[in-house]
């Protein structure tokens, strides 16, 4: 069983920064993107950053130039880096990982989330 744990949420003051971290652990072959999508009260989960294999990294126009993703692939961690933060991003985090186990088995894992909370 694969496992995907998140920690760095809290509350932070608007213009303020937080570090979200997740670890995979489990029955991991072969890890290509990991990602972290985030829910706002009463909305639907949506994509904010996403990271390949090969460290190309993807943003929401709304975080572009404010959020920083990366990966520690020794340790199956990926990394979300918040700057600038604004009420706006104020949700529950979750982090996603692909793993390819072998050819073109591809499954999908989520983490149990993580609150973010922005203060004015």
């Amino acid at each position: 069983q694969v496992q995907l744990v998140e920690s760095g949420g809290g509350l932070v003051q608007a213009g303020g920064s937080l570090r979200l971290s997740c670890a995979a652990s489990g029955s991991i072959f072969s890890i290509n993107a990991m990602g972290w999508y985030r829910q706002p009260p009463g909305k639907q989960r949506e994509l904010v950053a996403r990271i390949t294999s090969t460290d190309t990294a993807s943003y929401a126009n709304s975080v572009k130039g404010r959020f920083t993703i990366s990966r520690d692939n020794a340790k199956n961690t990926v990394y979300l880096q918040m700057n600038s933060l604004k009420p706006e991003d104020a949700a529950v985090y979750y982090c996603v990982t692909e793993i390819r186990y072998s050819g073109s088995d591809y499954r999908y894992y989520w983490g149990q989330g993580t609150q973010v909370t922005v203060s004015s």
